[in-house]
């Protein structure tokens, strides 16, 4: 790969901070309530889903721009689940991408659009094989 950006981001742990080396971010991490923690800041299940929800977004815009489909009214969410990855006892990672579209994208149409999508969007080649992505239309 021949790189044109590089986002640098350091953090110290689940209950400390995550500095982007611009400054756009600066955020106090900790644990999700779900997994013992006060919830008092954000952590990096919530960081991953805006990331790939956005990028997402972004890749099936170019997508649907090649095939001259309209998703003026479409919206992505991801729901990334963190768990027991029961081969090897510590922790893994499951994503649900939500579609939200409109009524001429409903069924098939919408299904493929987001097919195409995941094939192409960078996050969802980063993830294949490695964690479940289920894609739902809605």
């Amino acid at each position: 790969m021949n790189a044109i950006y590089t986002a640098v981001a350091t953090a110290n742990g689940r209950e400390g901070r995550a500095v982007s080396s611009d400054g756009h971010i600066d955020l106090p991490l900790a644990h999700p309530q779900a997994l013992g923690g006060n919830g008092q800041g954000t952590n990096p299940e919530q960081l991953f889903a805006a990331g790939y929800a956005a990028c997402f977004a972004s890749a099936m815009a170019l997508v649907a721009r090649q095939e001259k489909i309209d998703i003026a009214d479409a919206s992505i969410t991801a729901e990334v689940s963190i768990g027991k990855d029961e081969t090897d006892g510590g922790f893994g990672l499951a994503v649900v991408m939500r579609a939200e579209f409109p009524d001429h994208l409903q069924g098939e149409a919408g299904a493929a659009l987001l097919e195409k999508t995941h094939a192409f969007c960078p996050y969802s080649k980063a993830t294949r094989g490695n964690i479940q992505v289920e894609l739902v239309v809605e």
